[in-house]
């Protein structure tokens, strides 16, 4: 089971200062072309380089449509037993359009 979350529940939590972590297990060349300031963590990497996910805050995982993240987050709880991440919806692209219409997302 993997929890949602919409680009407006995480627009409030990044407004609103709350303490949370933010992945984009999304490729480099990805990222570089627009981001949203979260820790880069390519898909392949997540469980090398599972130390830098937090396990006692919510972690909020995206890429570019929530595929990616959806599939990190699944990885993620089965073999590592992480029980706080939250998939964004629709991804950077769904953040793009509903928030910030500015980002170019290829």
């Amino acid at each position: 089971m993997i929890k949602e979350i919409s680009v407006q529940e995480l627009k409030k939590m990044i407004d609103e200062k709350q303490d949370f972590q933010l992945i984009d297990v999304r490729e480099p060349f990805e990222y570089e072309t627009c981001n949203i300031g979260a820790l880069l963590i390519p898909m392949a990497g997540v469980l090398i380089e599972a130390e830098k996910i937090s396990k006692d805050k919510p972690v909020v995982v995206h890429c570019r449509s929530g595929a990616r993240s959806a599939a990190a987050i699944m990885q993620l709880q089965q073999q590592l037993g992480y029980t706080n991440l939250m998939n964004l919806k629709g991804g950077i692209m769904a953040w793009a359009a509903e928030i910030d219409p500015s980002l170019k997302v290829q």
